[in-house]
């Protein structure tokens, strides 16, 4: 039991030390190196960055004593082209093989007993980061806010074992303030963005506009943050120019049973239509208007106002078209919101001639009027001998056969009615009125 206990602890040991990835360790007047696995695709173990290779050596340990070692060096090309380091710039003390002296930016190959490792060592004192000034520029773009940078902090090139080119990212960070809209509040509110840079290309930062005058910050880089040597520059004042806007239409729901419904894929329906339109802009908005049209492309502008907010009533038949837009002080950055749309339809109104108050409740016991885009309203009901038994003025609204709180009894009853519609129609109706199905109060 003891012998299969041993195997197994051997097994799982040597399976673990297998497993371990192949490193370099490095010697000499040097900070803690940087390292990361850039991945498969590279064909490289690790990436190395260093403060410096000034008095810097690199060791990689064998598997054994015995094993054979060669190591080589490759750039652009790749590692089938790589040049051997000759021996006597070598040493070696029993497993371990060092590199004396290293060669900036390329890759090395440890081929140990037929089997090869793959590093890529960077300089960084070869690609120092240093930020002097940092400039909003004078022409700024409505969606992207550019800044003019002074210093150094080119791009850091390495290369796969085929010779494939990769950045590896400088890790800055531009932080500045810019407005981010809030759904709940249904306002701009203060935020912060911090965008990471790889590089910075040409002098040159673009960024998303932010939507506030703010402050940039530009810190960095990575490599000098991991060695505790992070530098920040702060930028001159940025007058935001970009401009934003939320927008949203809300409809008054009416459930009215009597009411025939008007099917639209948008707005509107049976008239009036009330909508309450509401606007958020961000803080270099100047200008800002609703427009409303009789046609999609607003040639016809019939109705205009710069409130924010604000509810309309629309009793015509027909579509309307509305939309939001804002600019800046000198218009040279607008938006355009969504087109809404804005459908009534057509009139029409039809009475019954008989109801059965107090019979059944809720089975046609009230004295109701069928319609849609009914714009004004009055009902007026009499009986035989021409006594006003109610009047109402909202279509929705219905007659339960009382008088002054009683049932009146059964038998025939008028109606007279005025109404207009939507399209204009006007309505002058009038009828009989049948209470069946009970004997009255």
């Amino acid at each position: 039991m003891k012998s299969i206990q041993f195997t197994i602890l051997f097994t799982i040991l040597t399976a673990s030390l297998c497993s371990q990835a192949a490193s370099l360790s490095f010697n000499g007047n040097v900070r803690r190196p940087w390292s990361e696995n850039p991945g498969a695709a590279t064909g490289l173990e690790e990436i190395y960055v260093l403060e410096s290779l000034t008095g810097v050596s690199a060791t990689f340990t064998l598997p054994s004593a015995t094993s054979t070692i060669s190591v080589a060096t490759w750039g652009a090309q790749g590692a089938a082209y790589a040049t051997e380091i000759p021996s006597n710039l070598l040493s070696r003390n029993g497993n371990q093989v060092t590199v004396n002296t290293l060669t900036p930016d390329c890759g090395y190959t440890f081929t140990a007993d037929g089997r090869s490792t793959y590093f890529w060592i960077v300089d960084h004192s070869a690609h120092p980061y240093q930020a002097n000034s940092l400039t909003p520029s004078a022409e700024q773009d409505c969606g992207r806010a550019t800044l003019d940078f002074s210093g150094s902090a080119d791009a850091i090139t390495y290369h796969g074992i085929n010779g494939r080119s990769w950045t590896l990212s400088r890790g800055l960070t531009l932080t500045y303030s810019t407005l981010t809209f809030d759904s709940q509040t249904f306002s701009y509110v203060s935020s912060t963005a911090t965008t990471e840079l790889e590089a910075i290309r040409n002098s040159i930062i673009s960024v998303d506009a932010p939507l506030c005058d703010t402050y940039f910050t530009l810190s960095g880089d990575r490599f000098m943050r991991f060695w505790g040597k992070e530098s920040e520059i702060e930028s001159s004042r940025y007058t935001a120019t970009s401009v934003a806007a939320e927008v949203k239409a809300e409809q008054a729901v009416r459930e009215a049973e009597n009411e025939v419904k008007v099917e639209t894929d948008g707005l509107g329906g049976s008239a009036p239509v009330e909508i309450t339109f509401s606007a958020a802009v961000s803080d270099a908005v100047m200008f800002h208007e609703w427009q409303f049209s009789p046609d999609q492309d607003f040639y016809d502008i019939t109705m205009r106002t710069q409130q924010l907010s604000f509810t309309q009533t629309f009793t015509e038949m027909g579509t309307t078209y509305a939309r939001f837009i804002t600019a800046n002080a000198d218009a040279t950055c607008s938006t355009e919101s969504e087109t809404f749309t804005i459908y009534i339809g057509e009139s029409f109104l039809r009475c019954p001639n008989a109801f059965s108050p107090g019979a059944t409740e809720g089975v046609n016991d009230e004295w109701r009027v069928s319609y849609k885009s009914i714009t004004s309203f009055e009902c007026y009901i009499f009986n035989r001998w021409g006594q006003k038994m109610t009047v109402f003025r909202d279509p929705s609204k219905g007659w339960d056969g009382r008088y002054k709180g009683k049932l009146v009894p059964a038998g025939v009853y008028y109606y007279v009615i005025k109404a207009k519609g939507s399209d204009g129609k006007n309505y002058n109706l009038s009828g009989d009125i049948n209470i069946v199905g009970y004997t009255g109060e």
